[in-house]
């Protein structure tokens, strides 16, 4: 992951839900998720090795999505469109030893 092409957000519409970002001062990288409007902002999980830590979230305005935050490159998420994610592998494990 950390070889992977980050670009600043310039609009609102690269926000969606299932994109990557990462903070411009730090490594980590983060999961996009769902906008709250109650809230209003997105919630956004972490993310490290393939998987999406859902017990753990935080809700960041877009604002400060914008300012502080990167995206990963529609390029290299693409690429990744065509990945099983590690659920779905494990899932299919379990169903072929059934």
């Amino acid at each position: 992951m950390k070889n992977n092409i980050f670009q600043n957000i310039t609009d609102a519409y690269q926000l969606v839900s299932g994109a990557r970002i990462k903070a411009k001062q730090q490594d980590e990288i983060f999961e996009l998720g769902d906008y709250d409007a109650n809230k209003r902002g997105y919630t956004v999980y972490p993310f490290e090795e393939g998987l999406k830590f859902t017990d753990f979230s935080v809700v960041i305005s877009e604002n400060e999505l914008k300012n502080n935050y990167l995206i990963e490159d529609q390029k290299t998420a693409s690429l990744r469109a065509n990945e099983m994610s590690p659920e779905v592998r494990l899932m299919s494990r379990y169903l072929k030893s059934a």
